[in-house]
C-alpha cells in the first residue's frame, strides 16, 4: 500500500514496505490493523489460551523466562509475571533515542503482532496502533540492547507505556507520565495476559527500524555525493571523459554505472569542462578522488542494495519466541538473533566512512595551490589576511576520523548474558546506533564539499558551470553569500548541512537533469 505523509498505513499479515515504515516513523502517518490481521491474531490467541489452561508447563505461557524457564508459574501469578517481565526488562540507560526510531520500533513490533504468530490479544495489538496514532512516544534509552533476544530493553520501554507506566513524550515533545498521557487521549492501560510480555519484546524491531531509516537517508546521500563529486571535478578542471558509459561498462557493477550516469548528467553542458576538453588537454589522469568517484560511490550503492535485500526479508519476518505456527503448535526458536541485520549495519558503516573519506580528499584539493589549478590558497579572498575554507576542511577531517572509528564492526563483539543462557549476542542495536551517527557525519562532510565547490565555481567566472551544478549553487546562495572576506563560517556550514538533509540540492539538480539514479 502506498502512503501520503498524512495518510494511513494499513497493518496486515504481510510485510510493511520500507516507504510505509518511513511514513509512520518519520512523518507521523496513521496506522490501522486490517480485518485479516485481526482474525489471525484471534486464532493464535486461542492456541495460547488452550496452553495456558493445560496441566503441563509451556515456555513463555506458564513458565519463567530465559535462565528461569524451568519454573512453572501458577495461574494466579501470571499477570504479575507479565508485569514483572516488562518492568525488569525496561532497564535502559543513557540519552533518549530519537522519536522516529521509537516510532519505527513500535510500528515494526505491531506488524509482527499482526501476523498472528505471537499469540497476543487483539486489544494488546490495538494498544500499539493507538499509541502511534496518538503520537505518544515512549522514552527509550540509548543503552540496554545486546541484539539478542532481539532488542529486549528498548521494546520493554514501549511495552511499559501501553501498561500505563514509565514516561512518554507527546507530539509537542512534552515529557509525561504514561498513565496520564493515555488517560488524556482516552486510552486504557493494558493488563498483559499469558505470553504477551514475551511477544512484545522478542524482536529485532529497533535495529531493523534504524536500518530502514538509514537506507532512506542514504538513497538521498548517494545522489548528493554524486552532485558534490561533479562540482569538484568541474571546479578543479577535471575531465569528464573517464565517466563515459563505454568505459564504465567494462566493469559492470550496477552501482558504479548509476553513479557514472549521474556524473554525466550533472556535468552536461558545462562551459568549465568544455574549456579544457580540446585535443591539447592533458587532464586524463585526474587524482583518484576525482577519477574514481563512480567506483567508490557505486560500491556504496551496491552495499546498500544488499542491505536493502536483508531488510526486505526481515520486514517479512514474524519474530517471537515462542512462536505460534499456523497449525497451532507453539515452538521455541532462535529467530530473534540479530546477526543478519547487525552484519549489514556494520557493512553500511564502512561504506559511509569511505564515501566521507573520498569527499574530504576532493575538498582538500581545492585548498592547496599546488593542486587547485590557479585558485587562491584555501580559496581565501586575501590569503594570509583571510583563511578561507582552511578550517572547514579541518571539520571534515575530524568527522572522517570519527567515521573510521564508527566503521569498526559491533557485530563481532558478542558478550554473554543471562547466566550464560544468552551466550552469543548480535550487538545489532549498537551497530544501528553507530550507523545513525555515521550517516549524520556523512551529511556534514558532503555539505562542506558542496560549500567549498560552490565557492570555487564562483571563482572560475566568467566560465559558467553546468546548468545542474549552477542550480545547486543557486540553492546554496539563497542562504550563503559567495566569495568575500572571511565570515563566521559555522552558520554557513549548518545551512549547507540543512540543504543536504532536506534534499534541496538533489531537487535543484533534478529540476535540470530529471530523476537521478
Amino acid at each position: 500500500m502506498e502512503y501520503t505523509v498524512n495518510g494511513t498505513v494499513k497493518i496486515g499479515v504481510g510485510p510493511l514496505t520500507p516507504a510505509q515504515v518511513v511514513a509512520v516513523a518519520r512523518y507521523g502517518a496513521q496506522v490501522r490493523i486490517d480485518d485479516q490481521a485481526l482474525e489471525e491474531i484471534a486464532k493464535s490467541r486461542a492456541a495460547i489460551e488452550a496452553l495456558a489452561h493445560a496441566d503441563t508447563p509451556h515456555y513463555g505461557v506458564s513458565t519463567g523466562f530465559g535462565a528461569l524457564a524451568t519454573r512453572h508459574i501458577a495461574p494466579d501469578l501470571r499477570a504479575q509475571l507479565q508485569r514483572s517481565l516488562i518492568r525488569s526488562h525496561a532497564a535502559g540507560s543513557g540519552p533518549e533515542v530519537e522519536t522516529e526510531v521509537v516510532r519505527a520500533l513500535a510500528l515494526l513490533r505491531l506488524s509482527t503482532l499482526a501476523t498472528g504468530r505471537t499469540g497476543v490479544r487483539i486489544e494488546t495489538a490495538q494498544a500499539y496502533a493507538d499509541l502511534l496514532n496518538a503520537h505518544l512516544t515512549p522514552v527509550v534509552h540509548e543503552y540496554g540492547s545486546l541484539g539478542c533476544s532481539g532488542d529486549l530493553a528498548p521494546l520493554s520501554h514501549v511495552a511499559l507505556a501501553i501498561m500505563g507506566e514509565g514516561k512518554v513524550r507527546d507530539a509537542d515533545g512534552n515529557l509525561l507520565d504514561a498513565g496520564e498521557a493515555l488517560q488524556t487521549h482516552g486510552l486504557q492501560p493494558v493488563v498483559l495476559a499469558e505470553k504477551e510480555g514475551l511477544a512484545l519484546i522478542n524482536g529485532t524491531d529497533g535495529m531493523l527500524g534504524m536500518l530502514v531509516l538509514a537506507l532512506a537517508d542514504l538513497d538521498r546521500l548517494f545522489k548528493t555525493a554524486d552532485l558534490a563529486a561533479a562540482m569538484s571535478v568541474e571546479a578543479q578542471l577535471g575531465t569528464d571523459r573517464v565517466f563515459a558509459e563505454d568505459l564504465q561498462a567494462l566493469r559492470p557493477h550496477p552501482g558504479q554505472a548509476a553513479a557514472a550516469a549521474n556524473l554525466r548528467a550533472i556535468l552536461k553542458d558545462s562551459a568549465i569542462v568544455a574549456s579544457h576538453r580540446g585535443p591539447d588537454c592533458n587532464r586524463v589522469q585526474d587524482a583518484y578522488s576525482l577519477r574514481c568517484s563512480p567506483q567508490v560511490h557505486g560500491a556504496a550503492r551496491d552495499t546498500a542494495a544488499h542491505a536493502a535485500s536483508v531488510a526486505g526479508r526481515e520486514l517479512a519476518a514474524a519474530i517471537d519466541n515462542p512462536v505460534v505456527l499456523p497449525d497451532g503448535r507453539v515452538e521455541s526458536n532462535g529467530n530473534f538473533h540479530g546477526a543478519p541485520i547487525g552484519y549489514v549495519l556494520d557493512f553500511l558503516a564502512i561504506a559511509v566512512a569511505d564515501l566521507a573519506s573520498i569527499s574530504e580528499r576532493r575538498t582538500d584539493r581545492f585548498l592547496d595551490v599546488a593542486r587547485n589549478h590557479g585558485l587562491n590558497a584555501f580559496l581565501a579572498d586575501d590569503p594570509g589576511v583571510d583563511s578561507g575554507h582552511m578550517i572547514a576542511q579541518y571539520t571534515q577531517a575530524a568527522i572522517v576520523s570519527e567515521l573510521k572509528r564508527l566503521a569498526v564492526p559491533a557485530s563481532v563483539d558478542s558478550i554473554p548474558s543471562s547466566a550464560m543462557q544468552e551466550d552469543h549476542v548480535s550487538m545489532g542495536w549498537s551497530a544501528a546506533r553507530k550507523l545513525r551517527k555515521a550517516v549524520d557525519g556523512l551529511q556534514r562532510v558532503l555539505a562542506i564539499e558542496i560549500l567549498t565547490a560552490a565557492r570555487a565555481l564562483d571563482l572560475r567566472a566568467p566560465l559558467d558551470p553546468a546548468p545542474a551544478t549552477a542550480a545547486v549553487r543557486t540553492a546554496l546562495r539563497e542562504y550563503v553569500e559567495g566569495p568575500a572576506t572571511d565570515r563566521f563560517l559555522a552558520p554557513e556550514i549548518e545551512y549547507a548541512v540543512r540543504l543536504v538533509a532536506d534534499g534541496t540540492y538533489v531537487t535543484a539538480a533534478e529540476a535540470v537533469t530529471g530523476p537521478l539514479n
